[in-house]
């Protein structure tokens, strides 16, 4: 069996891009996330760095939004699902983890953007401080899928890290 460490809520950094007096730039109301980078700070943390853009600017959840559908033991109180996935004999092989088995997803609640202006889209850098991001296994390489949801419960495209080796 394998088991993930236990870790704390992480640090984001969500870098709006201004818009300013440049032309109204449109993106779908569904999230679209590009991977930039994953970069290991040590051997038990590192940084998760994506690009997300929403069109009608409802991305990310405030520590109050704990109400249906965002309550703590709901579907959707996790905006960002990063699953880990570990190349086994050549066959990537998706880790289904179980918190009531002692397992913890990395899954984390990204906050609140606050677009301000008449365009409220969002076209922000997003970088997930993971103070833990991998498994106690067997196998050394492994990779991330990952997807935001925005309040709407709009679900993003799935972006996949670059092959990272532990």
């Amino acid at each position: 069996m394998i088991w993930a460490k236990i870790f704390k809520p992480t640090a984001f950094v969500i870098v709006l891009t201004s818009i300013g007096c440049l032309e109204d730039i449109t993106y779908p109301d569904e999230p679209l996330i590009d991977f930039i980078s994953f970069e290991i700070v040590d051997s038990g943390s590192a940084v998760l760095s994506f690009n997300v853009t929403d069109g009608d600017g409802d991305l990310g959840l405030n520590t109050d939004d704990i109400l249906f559908p965002f309550c703590p033991t709901c579907e959707h109180y996790y905006n960002l699902k990063c699953e880990y996935d570990e190349l086994r004999d050549g066959v990537w092989t998706h880790l289904e983890l179980n918190p009531n088995e002692g397992q913890v997803p990395f899954y984390y609640r990204v906050p609140r953007a606050n677009p301000t202006g008449t365009n409220q889209a969002v076209n922000a850098v997003v970088e997930v401080d993971m103070q833990t991001w991998y498994l106690e296994s067997s196998y050394d390489t492994l990779r991330f899928r990952i997807t935001i949801e925005d309040r709407s419960l709009n679900l993003s495209n799935e972006d996949t890290t670059t092959t990272i080796v532990k």
